[in-house]
């Protein structure tokens, strides 16, 4: 399957469940910055609750710039900040300190544009999930978009009302830190995922999708 998506900030279960599916991908570049969802932020598990990490912008007119150009905004320690909340909510997990030393350098560096930054932070995942991806990126906003692309970049949001149904997507349920205190939260960050199933994460993705990929066929010798 082929999947037309945005760029995600550690993004949430839905998100990886296409990569893992996928046997292409399209990543937009070229769309007008929209503000408030994946893009720059990512939801995890906190000690009360949902708690969201957002990844800080320069100022500038959203409708006007291209993902590609939005800049990061240094002036304030957000990487310290959101490093602190992760390890607040998930020392606990069972998995944290297998995968904490992956995580860490992804928010050590400074990239300047965050279209880059989500790209290797993307990347970076699911080589630990062990999901191989064919990436490509759009060339120019795609309006119309080719019949063999699913498009979900804009229907995988933060907001429950801006997000479209996905019947290929049912969330997956498992154990989470702060479960017996507040509940299971579902579809969050990727990371939760992985710190809390490790190695099963990725089993957990593969059950998530209504879709399965088709076996794989050998080509006739000639």
């Amino acid at each position: 399957m082929k999947f037309l998506l945005s760029t995600a900030y550690f993004g949430p279960l839905q998100y990886y469940s296409k990569l893992e599916m996928a046997d292409e991908i399209i990543l937009e570049k070229y769309e007008h910055y929209p503000k408030q969802t994946y893009r720059n932020r990512c939801v995890i598990y906190g000690a009360n609750g949902s708690q969201t990490l957002t990844v800080p912008i320069t100022k500038g007119n959203s409708l006007k710039i291209y993902t590609k150009d939005v800049c990061i905004d240094y002036s304030m320690n957000w990487q310290n900040n959101h490093l602190k909340a992760i390890e607040s909510a998930y020392r606990c997990s069972p998995f944290y300190l297998y995968y904490i030393d992956e995580i860490l350098p992804l928010l050590q560096k400074k990239h300047v544009f965050l279209y880059d930054f989500d790209l290797e932070v993307t990347t970076s995942i699911c080589h630990i999930l062990g999901i191989k991806i064919h990436l490509k990126e759009t060339q120019e906003y795609l309006k119309i978009v080719p019949q063999e692309y699913h498009d979900f970049r804009d229907s995988i949001h933060p907001k429950p009302r801006m997000s479209a149904v996905d019947n290929s997507f049912t969330a997956p349920v498992y154990r989470q830190v702060f479960e017996p205190k507040l509940g299971f939260i579902h579809n969050l960050s990727i990371i939760d995922l992985i710190f809390n199933e490790g190695p099963e994460a990725i089993q957990l993705l593969r059950k998530s999708n209504r879709y399965k990929r088709p076996p794989l066929t050998r080509r006739p010798q000639p």
